[in-house]
């Protein structure tokens, strides 16, 4: 079979820079003995390094041509390890029943973000999550507070995971080439187990806050509050949402759920 020809409906920029396959590869290296879910592999320049590393090795692919490279190309994957179709349609929890796992790929930039809110429904399976993405999503991920990138992915993310932003990539080392730089991830889960608050209302709160962050928290958290509550004056509610760490946003949820209580007592 000859190479596989990218597909713009699918977000395909197949990474032909054996060079960085390596590097991303490399970012699983102190997980060696968690199997490895690689989604969207192509022609798989990433497989290879993953399969040579040692990793149990399961790729997830919609790609129908590519899934027949794969299977000519890779023998190791051509009886089971290969799981065609929509990795944001795929239960995680039985890809490797009853393991923890690791996720690695190339993501189509047109799906990222919706990947990693994928990644988020089984914080509890994925302990490593490592890849590449558009630029300035991945700088999304890893945005501290006090910075313009931070947004709800942030947050959401951080509140589970130890995010690094590792290396940036540019586009020529892609066919075909995307028309924006890449940028390489590493998510590691951290060890909180929960928020210490209201999982859905910190949920609503950071959704509701960036969806007005140009307002202080003392006006975008407004509509989540009887008219009768009277906001206490305190420093955080004249701050923006992107100034918040998660830390900050666990007190401010737990706040909240305090006025509300006191509004039913």
């Amino acid at each position: 079979m000859n190479n596989v020809k990218p597909k713009k409906s699918l977000g395909q920029h197949f990474l032909k820079d054996e060079t960085i396959a390596s590097r991303i590869a490399d970012t699983l290296k102190d997980f060696r003995g968690l199997p490895v879910l690689e989604v969207g592999p192509g022609m798989g320049v990433l497989t290879k390094y993953l399969l040579a590393e040692g990793h149990e090795v399961k790729v997830a692919e919609i790609d129908s041509e590519s899934v027949g490279y794969l299977k000519e190309h890779f023998p190791a994957l051509a009886d089971g390890p290969i799981i065609e179709g929509d990795f944001l349609e795929m239960d995680l929890n039985e890809v490797f029943p009853d393991r923890k796992m690791c996720v690695i790929g190339n993501y189509p930039y047109n799906i990222s973000s919706q990947i990693f809110f994928h990644i988020l429904d089984y914080k509890d399976r994925v302990e490593c999550c490592s890849g590449m993405l558009q630029k300035e999503v991945a700088e999304r991920l890893a945005a501290t507070e006090g910075t313009k990138a931070r947004g709800i992915l942030s947050v959401f993310l951080q509140a589970w995971y130890d995010v690094s932003y590792l290396f940036t990539v540019e586009p020529h080392v892609f066919n075909p080439p995307p028309k924006v730089r890449s940028g390489v991830v590493k998510l590691v889960r951290n060890s909180r187990v929960d928020l210490g608050c209201d999982e859905k209302l910190f949920r609503t709160i950071v959704k509701t806050t960036f969806g007005q962050r140009r307002k202080t928290l003392r006006n975008s958290i407004r509509s989540l509050l009887p008219k009768e509550v009277t906001l206490p004056d305190i420093p955080v509610f004249a701050l923006r949402p992107e100034q918040l760490s998660v830390a900050r946003f666990i007190d401010l949820t737990n706040l909240i759920s305090s006025l509300r209580n006191k509004t039913i007592d």
